[in-house]
């Protein structure tokens, strides 16, 4: 299809306060991250694909922090307040929990963000389960239909999509499992079905995919 001509931009470079949308399923998250004042520790989960990486972006900003690398030597170095995103393998266990005695014997803030429910997790390490369990928690709730249709339209605008039938929005709505992930990939599968075929965005072009 012919698309309107935008800037292709980077989606981390829009990873701040103001592009983050808010509702029911992530303001006790969002409220958490941006208006923490309290000197703790935070172990924020959520669904693949649901916001954590932006918020821990927007934390990022206001705590003079880092991603953590997996370069231990650079981070014991600089000595700034650290984000750790794991998916939990036996060597990030060993990994985070060397981070966190790093940071409580320099005074320094961690943001944990995961996937998974650490607490639900079945730990090689005890002793760091012990010690998440002093962090603050917070999780990103499943997707509301709300949640769902600023993706879809944040996404189909990125991807440059012309939407000529508001249909669209309800079957997609109506088919697509109600996931942010899921939700994320389809609209991948329909830009490069478009892409390939030269299609407009059409409920016939998104039945080729579901």
């Amino acid at each position: 299809m012919k698309k309107q001509k935008f800037f292709n931009f980077d989606s981390y470079n829009n990873m701040d306060i103001n592009n983050f949308f808010v509702n029911d399923t992530n303001i006790h998250s969002f409220e958490t991250l941006t208006k923490n004042t309290l000197n703790k520790n935070i172990l924020l989960v959520g669904p693949k694909k649901s916001g954590k990486t932006h918020l821990a972006n927007i934390w990022m900003k206001k705590n003079d922090s880092v991603f953590f690398n997996k370069n231990f030597k650079e981070i014991i170095s600089i000595k700034k307040n650290i984000i750790f995103d794991t998916d939990l393998t036996t060597s990030s266990e060993e990994d985070l929990f060397h981070i966190i005695n790093h940071c409580f014997l320099n005074s320094l803030k961690i943001l944990v963000i995961t996937s998974f429910d650490l607490f639900e997790y079945n730990f090689k390490l005890p002793d760091l389960k012990s010690r998440l369990k002093s962090f603050f928690y917070t999780r990103i709730k499943l997707p509301d239909d709300e949640m769902l249709l600023n993706i879809l339209t944040k996404k189909l605008t990125e991807k440059q999509f012309i939407i000529n039938n508001k249909d669209i929005f309800d079957y997609l709505l109506n088919h697509v499992t109600r996931s942010y992930e899921e939700i994320n990939n389809v609209i991948d599968k329909i830009d490069n079905l478009s892409l390939e075929k030269k299609r407009q965005l059409t409920i016939p072009l998104i039945k080729e995919i579901l």
